[in-house]
């Protein structure tokens, strides 16, 4: 910046214009005058000279007086979230923009808790900083709960009308319905509606809607899922014309250039609950007497794009969809059944189309050649991940006992290989357990536990991986368009923050542009055993940046990988529909390759499949939160021990120890005292009586609220075991030792704490 002053002492236009266009905030006349060190009369002048260049055109100044440059963006102001861009990051747009040209692109910094929790259409209040002319920073004050005016809701009658109670926990409000829109409705039926200005007949009626239509009878078993799936607005019905084509699909046979994978013993290996299986695996002994102690393996694929081919009506149904949405109670698939259940599934002694990724490892598991051809295939049988590892370690049944020598020993043989492997370039090691809900026949949650992780899963994990990195490499040796799946390293403010953090514990982690994932897993490795391991590994966890698709190649971080891409399941991700297209296309396997128009389109293409994902994480998180309160409710009152698992400046989040099952403590129910977010240290410390409350802390709760329907579940602190040591208070001198009023307080009449309340707002 130009700090230069005029003879008068007043800085030059030039000094000032520059000041101000540079300024990451709107910035007011004393802003300036601190800037430029004037004083008395120089001030006075100063303000003749702003005047000027803002009469000018050269800077604005803004309802608050402050002055910004030309077509800038207030200090905080509402945007609407448009999705992510190449790198994975949230990008929003002003909800208003007066300025010449294309409004300013807004990066949406998301809070920990609250990330992936964010869709294209919502729109949030921002605190706003300054890049450049055209692109800013986003910090999140407050998410707008219902700016569309959609409500989706619990309908209860009143009168001749009645109201709808949403579902969304973060709306405090309830809807009146008109009688004209209530017809036929029952109370406890889920309703889809929209605000309405207020009709003549009821022109007082607060927050009236219309209800657009009846979403779930009230004793539907799985309403749960309904609810999330209609708030996000995942599509759940195909058209006419998709259905069409899959019910004309017909089997390819080999005469149409395939290559006869018939006689090899390729098996499907999934859950028990799995209905479609769109992968099957083959190891056996490398032959070649250059490859001593080598592998060939098979990673054979269902061939989606044989059937579905681009600008087709399937194709468009699954490009909406993005990918498959999996609840506890229902699938919502991304192609019609008569593909993803029928055609397209791998299932046992019944010939299938294929894309075969033929894979050579060496004695040390690397990757030395690999070749992609379609294929006809008929696999020898359907297994479970559980019937696998008995099989494994020695108890083999009917099922698993023919194949025990031929198919399964030879898969754990290559698998340990490629495990070595993975463990010496250092991919990344957290592993944090999984929580599933299991549900009767009258879709109600029996349990909840944890999803077993077995040897068997990580065996298939390695063999799908091995495959994405062949197909990536196939692609990048051609120069062909590929869809990667990338994973940034972690982003410099997140990682120094928890650099920082642990170099107070006695952990050191290299600076962001020397972290490799092995750092990582080196602080891993040596709380395994200790006591505040939980703490090291959420934190480091919460490091991570997010995994999204690109057609620019930045590796993958997590897995320690230059190149990636997702082949294996093509079923249920359009990603692996459009890796398959450009592999098809790149070495002439035949028809159904990628297109001109796919390829030039491939940014926008990866930009909507990442948001896809993000919506059906979302939808799903959101679903396990009320069937999570479900299980619950029936035990409100009940204790139970649980760690911190979040700590944010209205609370803490809990997880139980028990069921994984997690809720918010509300500041309200910590010991009366008044609470200091510290954002650094992941902790709310007392300012009086020294609580500290940290990540990962051991605590014993009380269930005071579980609600099904909002997915609310609310504790009481009672005790901390094991806690953090309270820190002493600092005492305050003279008349202003006086104890705060205190956003938690509970003594004090009502009016007194609403008094308390405007002050701090």
């Amino acid at each position: 910046m130009n700090k230069k002053k005029s003879p008068t002492g007043l800085p030059t236009k030039d000094a000032l214009r520059d000041l101000i266009h540079e300024s990451a905030n709107p910035l007011n006349k004393r802003d300036i005058a601190r800037v430029f060190a004037l004083k008395g009369q120089e001030r006075v002048a100063l303000k003749a000279l702003l005047r000027e260049l803002t009469e000018a055109g050269i800077i604005e100044k803004d309802a608050g007086k402050s002055y910004k440059a030309p077509g800038g963006l207030p200090e905080t102001g509402l945007v609407e979230i448009v999705g992510l861009d190449a790198d994975g990051e949230m990008i929003a747009k002003p909800l208003q923009w007066h300025g010449k040209g294309d409004a300013p692109k807004i990066y949406v910094a998301t809070p920990l808790r609250s990330e992936g929790s964010l869709s294209a259409g919502d729109q949030v209040l921002v605190k706003l900083k300054r890049l450049s002319q055209s692109e800013y920073d986003a910090r999140i004050l407050k998410t707008l709960d219902n700016p569309a005016g959609r409500v989706i809701g619990v309908f209860k009658p009143y009168k001749d009308g009645g109201y709808v109670y949403p579902t969304n926990k973060k709306i405090k409000e309830d809807y009146f319905a008109p009688p004209a829109f209530c017809k036929g409705l029952e109370e406890g039926d889920l309703v889809s509606a929209e605000q309405i200005p207020p009709t003549r007949e009821y022109p007082r009626s607060k927050n009236p809607v219309r209800i657009i239509e009846r979403i779930g009878k009230k004793d539907d078993p799985r309403l749960i899922s309904l609810i999330a799936i209609h708030s996000q607005g995942i599509p759940t019905e195909f058209s006419a014309a998709a259905l069409k084509e899959a019910r004309d699909m017909k089997e390819p046979t080999l005469s149409d250039g395939r290559e006869d994978l018939r006689g090899i013993p390729l098996v499907t290996i999934d859950g028990a609950d799995a209905r479609d299986f769109d992968d099957a695996v083959f190891a056996e002994p490398d032959i070649h007497p250059q490859n001593e102690g080598g592998w060939h393996l098979i990673v054979a694929i269902a061939d989606v794009s044989f059937y579905v081919r681009p600008q087709s009506a399937l194709d468009k149904e699954a490009f909406e969809r993005g990918n498959s949405t999996y609840f506890a109670d229902r699938v919502v698939p991304m192609l019609p059944e008569r593909l993803s259940n029928d055609l397209c599934s791998l299932m046992p002694r019944v010939s299938r189309a294929c894309l075969a990724c033929h894979l050579w490892i060496d004695k040390d598991g690397r990757l030395i050649a690999h070749k992609f051809a379609r294929g006809l295939m008929r696999s020898a049988e359907r297994l479970t991940y559980e019937e696998v590892e008995a099989a494994h370690k020695g108890y083999p049944d009917e099922k698993t006992s023919p194949l025990l020598d031929a198919v399964i020993k030879p898969l754990y043989k290559a698998y340990s290989i490629l495990k070595h492997a993975r463990e010496l370039r250092g991919a990344l090691e957290i592993d944090l357990p999984e929580r599933k809900a299991l549900i009767n026949d009258k879709g109600i949650v029996t349990a909840i536990v944890p999803r077993e992780r077995l040897g068997s899963h990580q065996l298939v994990e390695e063999f799908m991986i091995l495959a994405n990195v062949a197909a990536a490499e196939a692609l990048e040796k051609k120069d062909a368009p590929c869809l990667y799946r990338t994973h940034d390293s972690p982003s410099f403010d997140r990682l120094e923050n928890t650099r920082e953090f642990l170099k107070e514990m006695g952990y050191s982690l290299p600076k962001a542009e020397h972290l490799k994932p092995k750092n990582i897993n080196h602080i891993l490795h040596l709380t395994k055993d200790k006591p505040d391991k939980e703490l090291i590994h959420t934190l480091l966890l919460r490091t991570q940046s997010q995994a999204i698709y690109s057609p620019d190649n930045i590796g993958h971080f997590g897995l320690a990988l230059e190149k990636y891409a997702h082949f294996t399941s093509p079923i249920r991700r359009y990603a692996d529909l459009i890796v398959h297209r450009a592999l098809v296309r790149t070495y002439g396997l035949g028809a159904g390759g990628l297109e001109d128009f796919e390829h030039e389109a491939l940014v926008e293409i990866a930009e909507h499949i990442s948001q896809t994902e993000r919506r059906s994480m979302v939808a799903e998180r959101d679903v396990m939160d009320r069937f999570t309160a479900q299980y619950l409710s029936v035990n409100i009152g009940r204790d139970f021990k649980g760690r911190v698992s979040g700590v944010t400046h209205f609370g803490l989040f809990v997880t139980l120890d028990e069921s994984g099952a997690d809720g918010l403590v509300p500041m309200r129910s910590l010991p009366r005292d008044y609470y200091i977010h510290d954002e650094k240290r992941h902790a709310l410390v007392g300012k009086d009586n020294g609580h500290v409350y940290r990540l990962a802390q051991p605590v014993v709760v009380r269930l005071v609220e579980a609600d099904p329907l909002r997915g609310s579940t609310v504790f009481e602190m009672l005790e901390s075991a094991g806690s953090a040591p309270r820190e002493k208070p600092q005492r305050r001198q003279g008349r202003n030792n006086a104890r705060p009023k205190s956003r938690n307080m509970r003594s004090g009449n009502k009016k007194d704490r609403n008094k308390s309340r405007a002050k701090k707002r």
